[in-house]
């Protein structure tokens, strides 16, 4: 992307700025990014790591989006939200008990899921009153980062887009593990396997405090269209010159698109400041019906 607006970022203060608390995971995107070109940054105590792109742009590793320095910027998470911890709750006839891990007395080295005996601090804190689901997980991890996100894009501007796994607030059990992409027991061999719950962009919402407006959650194949995947499927294929990468144009299309794969299971969902969704007119004509402005992916194309 950089690559094909380097004549328009020529002439802008660009930076990245990547939040990664994995030192490993920090040299791949440095070595993919930067073609291992980085250098560590002891004498910044918020950036442990710097380079350059291959394209030009300065690019900045950090442990903790507070550390990230503040400024207009966009925010994106991608499969973010979904790896964070969780906490568990079920609805029982003496009210919300918090789902716990313990030792199972029967099984050697096997742990089972428990219901805790009376309410706990998280049960009391985290359960809305208006909750009508008998499974709810809730993330407070996520609520304080998209606080913090909201507050940024309050003061400087910017946007965020949250892309992942979710669902707005209808959804009960969905803490999983996948190994090998494969479905996996949680319980089983701690630590061998990647644990995952969907978003609930209704409690992100919420955690929002009013500070920003919110669009989404859409599903990936609608947000994909309304940005013009069709259009640029139509020119990759014109462009093709081969058979073989004919056939996989259209099953990246389909993939990414089919309702059946990943065409429902991923949404997107975007923090915006509250200016950035009012009528150009409004002021001068508070009765005025004109159409708002478009934010890309979250309304149709729509071509002159």
């Amino acid at each position: 992307v950089f690559n094909q607006l380097a004549s328009l970022l020529s002439k802008c203060d660009v930076s990245v700025h990547l939040v990664e608390v994995s030192p490993k995971l920090g040299e791949i995107q440095a070595l993919m990014l930067t073609g291992g070109k980085v250098q560590s940054n002891p004498e910044d105590k918020s950036a442990y790591m710097k380079g350059i792109s291959k394209t030009g742009i300065p690019i900045f590793w950090y442990r903790d989006i507070q550390d990230v320095p503040p400024g207009y910027s966009f925010y994106l998470a991608h499969e973010f939200f979904d790896a964070l911890p969780i906490h568990k709750f079920q609805r029982t006839e003496k009210g919300w008990r918090e789902v716990l891990v313990d030792i199972d007395p029967e099984v050697p080295d096997q742990l089972r899921f428990v219901l805790s005996p009376s309410s706990t601090p998280a049960t009391e804190n985290f359960i809305q009153p208006e909750e009508t689901r008998d499974h709810v997980e809730v993330c407070p991890e996520a609520g304080v980062i998209i606080q913090r996100l909201a507050c940024r894009i309050e003061k400087d501007g910017g946007a965020a887009l949250v892309a992942d796994y979710g669902h707005d607030g209808t959804k009960t059990d969905t803490f999983r593990g996948f190994q090998n992409h494969k479905l996996h027991d949680v319980l089983r061999a701690p630590g061998t396997a990647d644990l995952t719950a969907d978003v609930d962009f209704s409690y992100l919402r919420k955690m929002t405090q009013g500070r920003t407006a919110t669009l989404g959650p859409i599903k990936q194949w609608e947000f994909l269209k309304n940005m013009g995947i069709d259009l640029r499927l139509q020119v990759l294929l014109q462009n093709s010159r081969d058979t073989a990468t004919h056939e996989q144009l259209l099953h990246s299309y389909d993939m990414l698109m089919n309702p059946k794969k990943m065409g429902d299971c991923f949404n997107f969902f975007a923090l915006l400041p509250h200016h950035r969704l009012v009528r150009p007119d409004k002021k001068q004509k508070p009765e005025s019906k004109s159409p708002l402005p478009p934010v890309a992916g979250f309304g149709e194309l729509l071509l002159k």
